[in-house]
C-alpha cells in the first residue's frame, strides 16, 4: 500500500533521495541550541508604550479578533514579522492574487 504524499511531503523526499540532508554531529547539543534560540524568541520582557490614533488602535483590535488573538499579541507579532523582515503587505498580496 502507497501512502498519498502532499506537495510539501514529496517535496522533502525528494530532497532527501538526492542527498541533500545531512545528519547532525551532535543531535542532543544541536537540540538543546535550537530549544534556546525558541525560548530567546519567544521571551517577552521589555515593555513598549507607545501613543497611537484611536482610529488605529480600533482597526488592530479588530483584526486581532479576526486573527483569534489579544492585540497585545497582534501587534507584538507584527512588529516582529518587521524586524526579521516577513511582514506581508495585505493589499500588495491582494493585487498579487488578482488574476
Amino acid at each position: 500500500m502507497t501512502a498519498k504524499l502532499t506537495k510539501e511531503e514529496k517535496e522533502i523526499l525528494d530532497s532527501f533521495e538526492k542527498g541533500e540532508w545531512v545528519p547532525v554531529a551532535d543531535l542532543p547539543k544541536r537540540r538543546k541550541e535550537l530549544a534556546e534560540y525558541a525560548c530567546n524568541t519567544l521571551r517577552k520582557d521589555r515593555r513598549l508604550n507607545i501613543r497611537i490614533s484611536e482610529r488605529d488602535l480600533t482597526e488592530l483590535q479588530r483584526k486581532a479578533v479576526k486573527e483569534g488573538l489579544p492585540y497585545q499579541s497582534y501587534i507584538s507579532n507584527i512588529i516582529h514579522k518587521f524586524i526579521n523582515g516577513t511582514l506581508v503587505d495585505g493589499a500588495a498580496k491582494e493585487v498579487q492574487t488578482r488574476p
